[in-house]
């Protein structure tokens, strides 16, 4: 990387970046790493690491460059977040299961955002706001849950899901319909903030369950192209009803399937 960032010699694409134009490949590489993982293709996590490793790369060299820090204080940083994060393992505290693992951790973080003068003492400091906002949510509402600020169970979650989809649909049979993109947006909003507590109370992963809603329907619409060319037409010639006639028969080999 100290040689593609060369000035006499490197790479001009590579010498043109900064951490801005490089950050939205940094989230694009952990995005593909998750989808080996959920794919299970281990071959191709092993690539889709390197890739992403090389993002860490990429960045510690251009710190560098400014005098900043380098790649062996980036893994002197986390070799020592490890260390003081996990005193049950390196020290003599204690820990019995992944529960208090995660409560120790938490004050952990706490003591140190105040020993570097972060005054925030508010149970949801230190959430970053560049999070994807369906894991910023999640997060959101289990730093509120510490508190004791939750429902007790998925019940409440489902009346409120429900109560939500209500004011979506008031807002579109409203004639404020038309002239409130603003308010529409704002009831969908909540709709999908409850949807992602939901998700929390059931213990799924809304990314993860989003992926495989987007992996389903992605294939299924495949399939539907592909049975609309065998029998000579195009999915563009034909109209909704002839359509959802094909996606019922996707479903129904689906689950005929073995």
């Amino acid at each position: 990387m100290a040689r593609l960032r060369d000035p006499q010699g490197g790479c001009p694409w590579d010498l043109e970046q900064d951490f801005s134009s490089i950050a939205p490949y940094t989230i694009e590489e952990a995005y593909e790493v998750a989808d080996a993982i959920d794919r299970n293709d281990l071959a191709d996590l092993k690539d889709e690491l390197g890739d992403l490793l090389l993002q860490v790369v990429f960045h510690a060299q251009m710190a560098s460059e400014q005098g900043a820090f380098d790649f062996a204080d980036v893994v002197a940083a986390i070799s020592g977040k490890m260390l003081r994060r996990h005193p049950h393992v390196f020290g003599d505290a204690r820990a019995d299961d992944a529960g208090e693992v995660v409560a120790n951790w938490e004050q952990i973080k706490q003591r140190e955002r105040a020993d570097a003068g972060d005054t925030d003492d508010s149970a949801l400091a230190g959430i970053a706001r560049g999070l994807p906002e369906w894991q910023r949510a999640l997060k959101l509402q289990k730093r509120a849950a510490r508190t004791g600020f939750d429902w007790p169970d998925v019940a409440p979650v489902l009346d409120k899901l429900r109560e939500e989809l209500g004011e979506v649909q008031a807002e579109f049979e409203s004639a404020r319909y038309a002239d409130n993109h603003a308010r529409l947006e704002d009831e969908i909003g909540d709709l999908l903030f409850v949807c992602a507590n939901l998700a929390r109370h059931a213990k799924v992963d809304p990314g993860s369950a989003l992926r495989r809603a987007n992996h389903k329907f992605e294939r299924r619409f495949r399939a539907m192209e592909a049975l609309a060319a065998a029998r000579g037409q195009s999915m563009a010639a034909l109209d909704l009803e002839q359509q959802e006639a094909l996606w019922q028969a996707v479903k129904r080999e689906e689950k005929g399937a073995p």
